[in-house]
């Protein structure tokens, strides 16, 4: 096995995370594996009673990352909860131990610490940003503890004690280029993200097929700190340079400010294609339709999804967040992490990492009724899945204009590292 690792919430958002557990509507069910016995199970040195299993959650619930990671948090919550109504994993319900990573990296750290050594959790469903997972990567290798990582981000990581549930660069970054570049006939791109790990390797990587396999040219190139509200000087280059595609990547709460001032701008999917690897229908609900209405992202789920599969997550959501709750695509890989877990520890037989690990490595491990659509994990512990571009609306919801074959997850791929 490789182990390479290269290294204020609105008022709405409150409402959303006060909410308790409410009763739910028949569980999706998933497969599952046979049982194993007490004596086996409890052998682990974790959280694991007769009666109980206990999992850690570690999302940021304040600072500016908290109008992304909300939606996450709610989905491990939704998954679990189906899970225990259906008896729980092993025959054992499942406690939840939640902590705030504060949109703080030194934080996740400290609290992906506490929940291994401390509260010696079985798993942990979070992080976020790739700075969020660089900081509790050491953490985790270091205690041997297992994260379900549901964001899409640059690839080039492969940990044992990593399942990625997001997409990697193959899946999202150079689907998205090759469907603007032929449907859009872009030459020209201008690269703006949030200043840490995820953006920068990101553009890294497009800047390389922009130019090497695609022909284009980047015209600009910007960076603004995490949190950042003021666009104006980079929309100012934007006007100047003209580029086909404005290709971006801000994230969390940037994205108001920077969607918003594109309008006041006059820039609009009138007159510029944007196409984002990092807007969700969670970043959407802040931002305003209207602000970004005609626009593109590149995702691997949208909620407005028309198959059996979705139309029973999202009910199953909205019954228990709220009607106004929206379900974008790191939520719905959220949602997936408790679901991959106990279908790996089933198989097991155990909630010991090593054998939980060995169990999500041997390649047959499915989800036929992920809301997505049918993945399947991969022994490099990342997902196949298919991309999709979607068009985004005036009341928030997207078009899926494009759906791409299964794909292959690739996180080393050959000439972009």
């Amino acid at each position: 096995m490789k182990n390479t690792s290269n290294s204020g919430l609105s008022s709405f958002m409150r409402r959303r995370l006060a909410k308790g557990f409410m009763s739910l509507p028949a569980a999706i069910l998933l497969s599952s594996i046979s049982l194993s016995s007490s004596a086996e199970v409890n052998t682990t040195g974790l959280a694991v009673t007769k009666d109980t299993v206990t999992i850690g959650i570690l999302h940021s619930l304040t600072g500016t990352m908290a109008i992304s990671e909300t939606g996450a948090q709610e989905a491990e919550k939704l998954a679990i909860k189906q899970i225990n109504e259906t008896g729980g994993i092993l025959g054992r319900q499942i406690k939840i131990i939640q902590e705030d990573g504060a949109s703080d990296w030194p934080t996740f750290a400290e609290k992906s610490k506490k929940l291994l050594v401390q509260d010696k959790v079985a798993a942990v469903f979070g992080a976020w940003t790739s700075a969020s997972r660089k900081a509790v990567l050491p953490v985790f290798e270091k205690e041997n503890g297992l994260l379900y990582y549901p964001t899409f981000y640059e690839g080039l990581e492969q940990s044992k004690n990593v399942i990625y549930t997001g997409q990697e660069a193959t899946q999202q970054i150079l689907d998205g280029l090759n469907w603007v570049s032929k449907e859009k006939k872009a030459k020209t791109f201008y690269l703006i993200g949030s200043d840490y790990i995820w953006p920068r390797t990101s553009m890294k990587i497009a800047r390389k097929h922009i130019e090497k396999v695609l022909g284009g040219k980047v015209v600009g190139e910007e960076y603004k700190p995490l949190g950042n509200t003021q666009f104006g000087s980079v929309i100012n280059k934007i006007r100047l340079k003209k580029p086909d595609v404005i290709y971006a990547a801000v994230v969390g709460g940037s994205n108001v400010a920077w969607f918003k001032q594109l309008k006041a701008a006059g820039i609009t999917s009138k007159n510029q294609t944007l196409l984002t690897i990092s807007v969700t229908e969670d970043e959407v609900l802040g931002i305003g339709g209207e602000n970004l209405e005609g626009f593109y992202s590149i995702m691997k789920y949208f909620q407005s999804q028309d198959n059996p599969n979705n139309k029973a997550f999202v009910k199953a959501f909205k019954e228990m967040w709220g009607d106004d709750s929206v379900m974008g695509d790191v939520t719905q890989a959220a949602y997936l992490g408790p679901w991959l877990w106990k279908a790996a520890v089933e198989k097991a037989g155990s909630f010991d990492i090593d054998k939980v690990v060995a169990a999500s490595e041997e390649g047959d491990i499915e989800l036929t009724t992920a809301p997505e659509g049918y993945v399947k994990l991969h022994p490099n512990h990342h997902l196949w899945s298919k991309a999709r571009v979607g068009k985004w609306n005036k009341d928030g919801q997207a078009t899926v204009v494009y759906t791409s074959e299964l794909l292959e997850p690739d996180p080393f791929p050959a000439g972009y590292q």
